[in-house]
């Protein structure tokens, strides 16, 4: 067995991070949590008035014999906007920024990544994600965990999170852990 590597990141909402990720192979767990702020042990109330500091994150566990982490943060570029600053869509605020969180040689994969994707043009916009060193992880509370796959008729994840999870699964259909 090989050791697994997890690395943190902030796509806007957590909800659908978790989701997309959860469905590809080499993903040990995606558990949605915050991030990058100054407050120990948050509520998601209060990250959600975006005075913790925090962002909405997952901390994506991998098998890196089976999942690469530059094709992990190719999954991360790809399937939300990263040229937005601080917001994804219609949730907007430093709580929904585009981060990853992560030691040095973390860092600088993320870098590798973010440079092949803004000379790949996919976004019509610079990408503004930021790359920051380690942060403490707080996991979210129990209501927020595999919240797509238990939700999936709630109006928001039919209207954000399904269409983020179908643009993965078609992406990168070759990694999904069952056939889409």
């Amino acid at each position: 067995m090989s050791a697994h590597s997890s690395i943190l990141l902030g796509a806007g909402c957590f909800w659908c991070v978790e989701a997309v990720y959860t469905g590809l192979r080499g993903i040990v767990s995606a558990d949605p949590g915050y991030a990058g702020g100054h407050v120990d042990n948050p509520s998601y109330e209060a990250v959600c008035t975006g005075n913790t500091g925090h962002a909405e994150v997952v901390k994506v566990v991998f098998d890196p014999a089976e999942i690469s982490l530059a094709d992990v943060l190719r999954v991360f570029f790809t399937t939300h906007d990263p040229t937005q600053l601080n917001r994804q869509g219609n949730d907007v605020g430093t709580q929904y920024r585009s981060v990853v969180f992560g030691d040095a040689d973390q860092q600088r994969v993320a870098q590798e990544v973010k440079a092949e994707i803004t000379e790949e043009q996919i976004w019509p916009a610079p990408i503004v994600t930021s790359i920051e060193g380690p942060a403490h992880f707080w996991r979210a509370e129990e209501k927020h965990l595999d919240y797509f796959a238990r939700n999936p008729e709630t109006a928001y994840c039919a209207a954000v999170v399904a269409p983020k999870v179908a643009k993965a699964r078609k992406l990168y259909r070759d990694r999904l852990k069952t056939p889409a």
